[in-house]
């Protein structure tokens, strides 16, 4: 399942986030790729060793864990990895599927939220390939796309300007995608329901149902 949050970070503390990333050191984007992406990835990432990186990707870790609709959707065990990456004129990131285990912890989940306007930039959109389509995505700022790393996806190439984003691998607690999205829908259907009608019988049964099901799925 694929979803976008809009409006994550607010404007400030993405102009705050843009500021200090200027102001850091960058490595080389290809010391984090696996052998075989190597070969396409040419993009830089913020230097591990900044003072600022803990900070930055602590305040990134926080504010995505406490959205409810990635709690919903994503039903996360943990956000095991976080970097801030930077593409400009010419560098992009080709087709390639994210490795499904970092650091010991499974990747079921990627995203990438959007940190430069994007009337800042010219290309660097992140196209995710479907079974039989593909959809580019180019966020405006603050705003974060989810998507499944097991997902074919590529950055294209930027043309002009700089495009920041920080990047992330989640684990779920329901490692089965599908089963994952069924959660989503029956706790979106009962909020709704909660919403309009209050706490019903009806409402009620969708949520021990919904209980069950996360007894049955949850590892």
């Amino acid at each position: 399942m694929l979803f976008t949050i809009p409006d994550l970070l607010s404007a400030e503390a993405v102009a705050d986030l843009i500021a200090q990333l200027e102001q850091a050191d960058t490595v080389d984007g290809k010391t984090t790729a696996g052998w075989h992406a190597k070969t396409v990835k040419q993009n830089q990432q913020l230097d591990p060793k900044h003072p600022a990186t803990a900070a930055m990707i602590d305040q990134v870790h926080q504010v995505t864990l406490k959205h409810p609709l990635f709690q919903s959707a994503a039903r996360p065990r943990r956000i095991h990895t976080l970097r801030f990456n930077r593409y400009s004129d010419g560098m992009a990131y080709g087709r390639h599927t994210d490795s499904a285990l970092m650091s010991g912890f499974r990747s079921d989940l990627s995203f990438t939220l959007f940190l430069s306007d994007p009337d800042s930039y010219e290309g660097g959109e992140l196209v995710v390939e479907g079974a039989d389509s593909e959809q580019a995505y180019k966020l405006q700022a603050g705003s974060m796309l989810v998507y499944p790393s097991s997902s074919l996806h590529r950055v294209e190439p930027v043309v002009s300007g700089v495009r920041w984003a920080a990047i992330g691998w989640v684990q779920s607690q329901v490692r089965d995608p599908a089963a994952r999205e069924i959660l989503f829908e029956l706790d979106t259907a009962r909020r709704s329901l909660f919403a309009q009608y209050g706490k019903t019988d009806e409402f009620d049964l969708i949520t021990k149902s919904l209980n069950n099901l996360v007894r049955r799925w949850v590892d």
